[in-house]
């Protein structure tokens, strides 16, 4: 039976169109007897019209949030977006030389490599995939491994519902090979709106990273407290491919913090 302690793919009100504050999702988690929650608030062009350090500096003062809280391990990420077909990140071209105060840098950086800097880790994701669809598979493929290698990311999220064309297997073998984590995302599978587009290939990746070896993680991908936490769809997928419970880092805290970067 598959156990699942931890879900590290949450938002909150940070994210502008999710709805609970950290508290509220924490609580959510702590009512399961979850052992882990990680925040993972977008970091996007989908929530400013203009990419100003200002704008993302919610991501800058996480050191004033407890590490246990409720009895469960917070911990902070970010979502970050694809956004080119070379799998770069959100951020990695815009520049900051400033402070949030306007004091200026003394060393000055990039929004990605400023607000990567205090996260556990980083799930990848694509929201939007206008960029790839002159893209050959191949190339979507390498674009994948390339985003995978970055070293604060961690995760790639919901690969199931992306509607990239691209190959399966050597993007697994690559987060295997990096000790990285593939997605099982409990929104693409359990809301009706994505899940009939979605379910057979969260099948087939789930079906793939067993026979490959590949470890997945758990993700909630909750914009409201109540959804925190709720994995039945993910379970019932995990235990209809007959998951290995030894490739599911989400199963406790022990094995998902051990997976850090």
């Amino acid at each position: 039976m598959i156990r699942i302690s931890c879900d590290v793919h949450t938002h909150t009100l940070a994210s502008r169109h999710a709805y609970s504050t950290i508290d509220e999702n924490v609580r959510a988690a702590a009512e399961q007897n979850f052992e882990v929650l990680g925040s993972t608030d977008h970091f996007s062009d989908m929530l400013y019209p203009e990419q100003d350090v200002r704008n993302f500096q919610f991501f800058f003062n996480v050191k004033s949030w407890p590490r246990e809280w409720h009895g469960v391990t917070l911990l902070h990420g970010c979502e970050a977006d694809i956004v080119d077909g070379d799998g770069h990140l959100f951020g990695y071209d815009i520049p900051v030389d400033r402070e949030i105060n306007g004091a200026p840098l003394k060393h000055p950086t990039t929004l990605k490599e400023r607000v990567f800097r205090d996260c556990d880790y980083v799930i990848a994701s694509i929201h939007r995939k206008d960029f790839t669809l002159g893209q050959t598979p191949a190339q979507n493929t390498q674009m994948y491994i390339n985003a995978l290698q970055d070293p604060k990311v961690l995760i790639l999220g919901h690969v199931g519902r992306s509607g990239v064309d691209f190959e399966l297997d050597p993007v697994l073998e690559a987060a295997r090979d990096l000790g990285k984590l593939i997605e099982i995302n409990e929104s693409s599978i359990a809301e009706p709106a994505k899940a009939t587009k979605s379910l057979r290939r969260c099948e087939d990746v789930a079906q793939r990273c067993a026979e490959l070896g590949c470890m997945v993680s758990f993700g909630s991908d909750a914009h409201i407290s109540p959804k925190v936490g709720g994995y039945a769809k993910t379970k019932e997928l995990l235990e209809s491919v007959d998951f290995p419970e030894e490739l599911v880092a989400c199963s406790s805290a022990e094995r998902f913090l051990s997976l850090l970067p």
